[in-house]
């Protein structure tokens, strides 16, 4: 979480009609009074926020796990969890019984350029006059070419 993110409660009172939005802000550190011992239902929705993101209820009358499994390590919804997880689980074969290991990643990670491979290829791009007689200057090497 970055400092100031935002958390939003709207309530609904069937009783009275009405709807309440509250809004306030927290960090990793600092937690949220819980409103379960105002609004019971309340409880599960604490509950998923605590799980996918991290927010900690101060005073929640059963604050754990509730989407993920007990294990899980992180909170899936921050943006500083990664796309892959930090653990793999898989079926082994000779242990005849799932396994969790850590995540090896089977590929590097590569570094994209975003041009495309045909505009290295003079033919398929259009230039104009003066790129092309620059570009007969450096093959004729009167120019060195500038990288």
């Amino acid at each position: 979480m970055h400092y100031g993110d935002r958390v939003v409660y709207i309530l609904l009172s069937l009783r009275y009609n009405a709807r309440i939005r509250v809004k306030t802000y927290t960090d990793e550190l600092t937690p949220l009074d819980s409103i379960c011992s105002v609004f019971a239902g309340a409880n599960w929705y604490e509950r998923e926020i605590w799980d996918m993101y991290g927010v900690f209820f101060a005073n929640h009358p059963d604050l754990r796990r509730i989407l993920t499994d007990y294990g899980f390590d992180g909170h899936p919804f921050r943006k500083d969890f990664p796309l892959s997880g930090f653990t793999e689980v898989r079926y082994d074969d000779e242990l005849q019984r799932v396994v969790i290991e850590p995540l090896e990643m089977t590929q590097e990670f590569r570094k994209f350029e975003y041009s495309t491979p045909w505009e290295t290829y003079r033919n398929f791009r259009e230039t104009s006059e003066a790129q092309e007689i620059a570009l007969k200057q450096v093959e004729s090497g009167k120019v060195e070419e500038k990288k």
